[in-house]
């Protein structure tokens, strides 16, 4: 009997999941900011249970114990939040005892909307080589899926799923349509710092949050784990199966 081909497909939006729900491993890339915020609290030890909405984030927040609400909605901190979407403001903060809620305009409802796919992954330029190895030696169908912000794949997610998915047709899996055979090929040799042309990067620069770039470019491919979606909670996995590596 032949093996089934292992395939690998690139795409971007919340409102894209739903292709991809039935039988493929999704891993869900929101660089700026919300994945990033994400993998970086809980590599830092805080427990983190993204939201697709305000109106999930307050009963959940009933339930926690004393939990911190974190997030953006088109780029304002919301009403009685506790802190925006920063995973460099979160990097300097004690308090991690805490239970954070986190809520994003395109990244948690990605998130969210891959909830009942075969797997669900969270990505940044973090983690991008232990989550294509940890997928590499476990799923034989992967959607990398970039959040889109304003109906854009933006470059710092072009980068980050091309990353991942030209990690997996290096090692045997096929490119599923062309539109990822072009994302892989535009980025696979591209600098690390090419996605700074981003529009993600301008908003950053033009509100004054150099904090959260600076956070992402000095903290490229240093973390060795994946991190996968389990009962609404994002939890970390060692890419070799024995104790995450964590470097801060």
């Amino acid at each position: 009997m032949t093996a089934m081909a292992k395939k690998v497909v690139i795409d971007y939006l919340p409102e894209s999941v739903r292709h991809y729900r039935d039988g493929y491993a999704i891993v869900a890339v929101d660089v700026i900011r919300a994945t990033t915020t994400a993998i970086s609290c809980v590599a830092a030890g805080w427990r983190c249970f993204p939201v697709p909405s305000i109106e999930f984030a307050l009963p959940l927040a009933a339930k926690l114990h004393h939990p911190l609400l974190v997030g953006e909605l088109g780029g304002n901190m919301p009403y009685g939040f506790d802190v925006t979407n920063s995973p460099a403001k979160l990097s300097s903060r004690p308090d991690m005892t805490r239970p954070i809620i986190l809520l994003s305009s395109s990244g948690t409802r990605l998130i969210a909307e891959a909830a009942g796919a075969d797997a669900v992954y969270l990505a940044c330029l973090r983690n991008w080589t232990a989550t294509a190895k940890y997928l590499a030696e476990r799923h034989p169908r992967v959607a990398v899926l970039g959040a889109g912000t304003r109906g854009e794949f933006r470059e710092e997610d072009q980068m980050c799923c091309a990353l991942i998915a030209g990690y997996l047709t290096d090692h045997g899996f096929e490119s599923e349509d062309a539109q990822t055979t072009e994302v892989i090929e535009r980025w696979k040799n591209a600098p690390f710092d090419a996605w700074l042309m981003s529009k993600s990067v301008k908003y950053l620069r033009e509100s004054n949050q150099l904090d959260d770039l600076e956070f992402v470019q000095n903290h490229i491919d240093d973390l060795s784990a994946a991190f996968i979606m389990k009962h609404d909670e994002v939890t970390l996995v060692s890419a070799n199966g024995g104790r995450p590596e964590i470097t801060e």
